[in-house]
């Protein structure tokens, strides 16, 4: 049992593999994902996520957190070498999105906040225009991939089980199914949750943090880590502004309180207000991830050395 979230240690299954947490996986990774991956406890820190340049302070972190029949050395010593672990698959990915110019985005949000429907939305604008793929994660259910193939882009589940979260484990075990096209971007639909999410690396460019307008303005201030781990903040379902008691400027105050470098961009997937600026923030980061690529040429390499 985790000794923050309460995740316990079942089945993650990947459309058509199992993988039991608390043991090695003898599986072939093209992408160099080492596979030494033991779970022992599968405890989280919620504080261990910090920027370069930044002062965080608004985050409980593991020194408030209380597990029964661990001591608090112990558990702080479970909880960083666990993600100590998964910020070496973390750069294993990251390397892999890297060499191949895929932009990969972590898109966290609470259950609710309408991050399938401004994905699916998403995927059908730019499809035509930019190779797209997606990793989506659930509890249980492939519903939110289906949606996702109805747009005609690739999509992989991944069923966490009782895990509240995903890995950059179960990512890199994702990537070698949905093999995404070099030059590409890769959504990465997490478990909707707005706290362990937070301080797993999955090797991404960017957590994108999805926040309705139906939630309240506060939930930067009440879930701070996940917000300062972000870069970005999409205030979802502003066609619904009229019928609440929703303040915009508050809430986008609150969030720069946590992380004053975050940007927000302001969106109704249902009517496509703003939906332009989310779609030009992409292709612009996309564009970044582009600089600097050098495909591999393996045939050329091949023929150099035969002559």
């Amino acid at each position: 049992m985790c000794t923050v979230c309460g995740c316990s240690e079942g089945e993650t299954t990947i459309e058509g593999a199992v993988h039991g947490h608390g043991h090695e996986h003898p599986h072939d990774h093209s992408h160099d994902h080492a596979h030494d991956h033991t779970h022992e406890g599968h405890s989280h820190d919620h504080d261990h996520h910090h920027h370069d340049d930044k002062t965080h302070d608004y985050g409980q972190g593991p020194a408030r957190a209380h597990a029964p029949g661990l001591s608090q050395s112990r558990m702080v010593q479970i909880e960083q070498d666990i993600l100590g672990k998964n910020n070496q698959y973390a750069d294993a990915n990251r390397r892999y999105f890297a060499e191949h110019a895929i932009l990969a985005l972590n898109l966290v949000s609470s259950p609710g906040s309408g991050k399938t429907t401004l994905l699916t939305k998403t995927l059908t604008d730019l499809k035509d225009t930019l190779a797209l793929s997606v990793i989506e994660g659930d509890q249980q259910t492939a519903n939110d991939a289906d949606r996702i193939r109805e747009t005609g882009v690739k999509a992989l589940q991944i069923n966490t089980g009782k895990g509240c979260h995903l890995d950059a484990h179960m990512v890199g075990h994702a990537m070698e199914s949905l093999a995404p096209e070099d030059k590409s971007v890769l959504f990465i639909e997490n478990v909707g949750n707005l706290v362990c999410p937070a301080a797993f690396d999955l090797g991404e460019a960017h957590k994108v943090a999805i926040l309705s307008v139906t939630e309240g303005e506060d939930k930067p201030l009440k879930y701070p880590d996940m917000f300062y781990a972000a870069d970005l903040m999409i205030l979802n379902k502003i066609d619904l502004l009229p019928y609440l008691n929703f303040d915009v400027e508050k809430c986008m105050a609150y969030a720069r309180r946590v992380n004053p470098s975050i940007k927000v961009i302001q969106v109704s997937a249902t009517t496509g207000e703003g939906m332009d600026t989310w779609y030009q923030w992409i292709q612009a980061n996309h564009q970044l991830t582009m600089i600097g690529y050098q495909p591999k040429l393996a045939s050329v390499d091949a023929d150099a050395k035969a002559a």
